[in-house]
């Protein structure tokens, strides 16, 4: 299956690091190569991407969208997590600037043999990188009730968490449960009836807590944030794109601490605390997709991007 995906903000958060055509940036989400592309383009011979991905088809795709454009690349099989690594094994000592696109992308929705569709028909999967151990078949029967129950409700917001985790164990006590709809239509079950037609599928929810487990998306965030900072240049800056109120919050979170200086009492005549801000930020309020982005890519619907600049 081809890899193609419409990029989500594009042009505002590739704008938003005001590119210099011989600088140091990395795609920590690349994808099938969107907001990449757009950044080669103003980028020189001399400049450098650096594109990550723990997909192996979204690197294969990339590799063949990027290879027109003249600047230096180093397409990377890894979490954005270990950006510092990356660096380190590169040896480039810090970036001009960086993107995150978080999330699950729109091939891997779409492939159904992913297994992450609740309308598809496919192996319970859900791994971004599909060489990793834990995927959706463990978490869903192996788990014992209660975790499943704290991730559906922590990662999936869901309000009937505990009625599914347990629908989940009487079926699975009966045979492990195989398919996403299989999976999909048990879920269905837990909710009450009233509560099962309405504008969001039953499942949503619970199939992004199991998702993020098994792609540990959340977990590990906060400290992959303040390492990207760490490793920009004074100047540089970090644009990160979020899909839900999880990551968003946490985005929110880490960028306000890196901004925010003295801590000390309002009433200390000197501040004794020493903290000064390591950041800026570049944007208050999340920018979000205009009319036209928002009819022409549904997943622009729930985008936020913030944008912070190292001091």
């Amino acid at each position: 299956m081809a890899f193609h995906h419409i990029s989500v903000l594009l042009e505002e958060s590739v704008a938003a690091l005001q590119v210099k055509p011989d600088g140091v940036y990395a795609d920590g989400t690349l994808g099938g190569g969107g907001h990449s592309a757009l950044l080669c383009e103003s980028l020189s011979d001399k400049g450098t991407l650096i594109g990550i991905d723990r997909d192996q088809v979204a690197l294969g795709a990339a590799t063949e969208r990027l290879k027109p454009y003249s600047c230096q690349k180093h397409l990377v099989h890894r979490n954005f997590f270990e950006i510092q690594a990356v660096l380190d094994e590169l040896g480039i000592p810090a970036i001009d600037g960086a993107i995150l696109d978080l999330g699950v992308s729109s091939p891997q929705l779409d492939d159904g043999e992913r297994g992450f569709s609740y309308h598809q028909t496919a192996r319970l999967d859900m791994r971004m990188d599909r060489t990793a151990e834990l995927d959706a078949w463990k978490v869903v029967n192996t788990y014992e009730e209660d975790r499943l129950a704290d991730i559906i409700f922590r990662y999936g917001e869901e309000r009937y968490a505990r009625r599914i985790a347990a629908a989940i164990k009487a079926r699975r006590e009966q045979a492990p449960i195989e398919t996403t709809t299989e999976l999909s239509e048990i879920i269905k079950s837990a909710f009450p009836a009233a509560q099962r037609f309405g504008d969001k599928h039953p499942a949503k929810r619970t199939f992004q807590a199991i998702r993020i487990e098994v792609n540990s998306e959340l977990e590990g965030l906060e400290q992959a944030v303040r390492d990207f900072v760490k490793v920009l240049r004074p100047g540089g800056r970090l644009a990160i794109i979020t899909f839900h109120s999880l990551e968003d919050r946490i985005v929110k979170n880490v960028f306000a601490d890196l901004a925010k200086g003295c801590e000390c009492p309002k009433d200390f005549p000197v501040c004794v605390c020493g903290k000064t801000p390591q950041a800026k930020l570049i944007t208050r309020k999340p920018v979000i997709a205009g009319e036209k982005e928002l009819k022409e890519n549904n997943r622009a619907h729930s985008a936020k991007l913030r944008v912070l600049e190292k001091i």
